[in-house]
């Protein structure tokens, strides 16, 4: 499930699982549960409102609180967060990004996806001079999204010219400093792993 909003539910998505009231000696879960799955069913509709997507985030939030042994609402819960961790590190939130998934493991520390996300968001947290060398002359910005991920929110800029349109993408390196990625109208035309030091791979 996609299109969620990132800010206005991050802060729900954090659960411990295991602790809070546990009412499964209650004789029937059920009813409640259907009734998250009535939420879920407007949240993902085409035409879902912001509103609806948060009331079933938080109607599937305070079930699990309720009933932690309910293993499907667990799982679909351990799901939501998968979701919302995966577009944080779509948007270049990556420490965001981690501590989703390393709760996700929390509870389930085989899972695939969750180590998988985790090690690309922690490799993307800051960028190596050779990701930065295999950049060219010409990349797309889905080519740089590809090999260095999105930059962090508040790591670009836009500068509108008469004759092109420059954006600036910039990312923290590994040895501390910030990295520049250049495009006009598009496509890359230039790189510098500092502000000193331009990269050879794209010339003058």
């Amino acid at each position: 499930m996609r299109g969620f909003p990132h800010v206005p539910l991050i802060f729900l998505l954090v659960l411990p699982l295991a602790s809070g009231c546990n009412t499964d000696s209650q004789p029937d879960p059920q009813a409640e549960w259907i009734e998250v799955l009535r939420h879920k069913a407007a949240a993902v509709a085409p035409d879902a409102a912001v509103e609806q997507k948060q009331i079933y985030a938080d109607a599937l939030r305070e079930f699990v609180q309720r009933h932690p042994g309910h293993d499907r609402g667990k799982e679909v819960w351990l799901n939501l967060q998968l979701t919302f961790a995966d577009d944080l590190a779509s948007a270049g939130r990556h420490q965001e990004a981690i501590r989703l998934y390393k709760s996700v493991l929390t509870f389930d520390e085989q899972n695939e996806a969750a180590l998988r996300g985790l090690a690309i968001a922690a490799d993307r947290l800051a960028v190596t001079r050779e990701k930065l060398l295999e950049i060219e002359k010409g990349m797309s910005e889905e080519d740089v999204v590809a090999l260095l991920g999105r930059p962090a929110p508040g790591w670009t800029a836009n500068n509108s010219r008469p004759e092109a349109t420059i954006v600036a993408w910039y990312y923290q390196t590994r040895s501390g400093g910030v990295a520049g990625v250049y495009f006009r109208d598009g496509v890359v035309f230039a790189a510098e792993e500092d502000s000193s030091a331009p990269l050879a791979r794209l010339g003058s």
